[in-house]
C-alpha cells in the first residue's frame, strides 16, 4: 500500500521502532521524495521540517537507522518504520526521544551473539570452543544441563536454580545453532500444536 502524501501537507509522520526491541525510538516525517532515498538505500531519511531538505538520521552523528521493514498504517498515512539503531537516536545523545532505555537483552539476542560466533569464530570464546568441540558434546552439554536444573530445583536455592536454567538455555541455543535450526523454527512447532 503506498502512503497518501495528500493529507498533510505533502508529509507523512513515521513511527521509528527498533526492530529487535520494540521500543519506540522517535517520530519524524517523510515526503515521497524521503521515502524513496529510505526504501533504496535501506537507511532512514527525513524530510527535515525546520532545515527544509531531506536528512539521513546519522548524517551528522554518524547514528544511523538502518530499515528492517516499512508498514504503512490502515489509512495509508501514516508509516511504522523497523530499524536497527547504530548508536543513541536523539539529538541529547539519549537513547530514545523519549527519554527511554533501549539496551535490552533478550533471548533473541543471544541467539544473534551466538549465530555470531558459529559463523565468525572467536579466539577464546566458550561458544566458538563449542562448536569446534561438535554436536555430540553439545548435546551432551544439554543433558547434563537439564540434570543439574532437575536437582536445583528440588533444593530452595532460588539463584542457583536460575543459574541452571540460564546454563540450560544457553546451551539449547547453542545445540539449536549447532543444527541450522532457530528459536523461531521451536515457536512455529509451539505455534502449530497450540491451535
Amino acid at each position: 500500500m503506498k502512503p497518501d502524501f495528500t493529507k498533510n501537507n505533502g508529509l507523512v509522520p513515521c513511527i521509528i521502532q527498533d526492530d529487535s526491541t520494540q521500543n519506540v525510538l522517535m517520530l519524524g516525517y517523510m515526503n515521497e521524495e524521503a521515502l524513496a532515498k529510505t526504501q533504496s538505500e535501506k537507511r532512514v531519511t527525513f524530510f527535515s521540517r525546520t532545515k527544509k531538505r531531506l536528512w539521513t538520521k546519522g548524517e551528522t552523528s554518524g547514528n544511523f537507522l538502518e530499515v528492517a521493514d516499512i508498514i504503512p498504517d490502515c489509512d495509508a498515512d501514516t508509516l511504522l518504520i523497523k530499524v536497527k539503531p547504530t548508536g543513541p537516536v536523539c539529538h541529547t545523545g539519549a537513547d530514545t526521544c523519549f527519554g527511554e532505555n533501549n539496551s535490552t537483552f533478550s533471548l533473541k539476542e543471544l541467539e544473534a551473539i551466538i549465530q555470531s560466533r558459529k559463523a565468525n569464530p572467536k579466539e577464546g570464546s566458550y561458544t566458538t570452543s563449542l562448536f569446534q568441540l561438535g554436536i555430540n558434546k553439545i548435546a551432551q552439554k544439554v543433558g547434563e544441563e537439564a540434570v543439574e536444573l532437575v536437582i536445583e530445583s528440588k533444593d530452595q536455592n532460588e539463584e542457583l536454580f536460575l543459574g541452571e536454567a540460564a546454563d540450560l538455555l544457553y546451551h539449547f541455543l547453542v545445540l539449536l545453532a549447532a543444527k541450522n535450526k532457530t528459536l523461531a523454527n521451536v515457536e512455529q512447532v509451539l505455534k502449530s500444536r497450540h491451535q
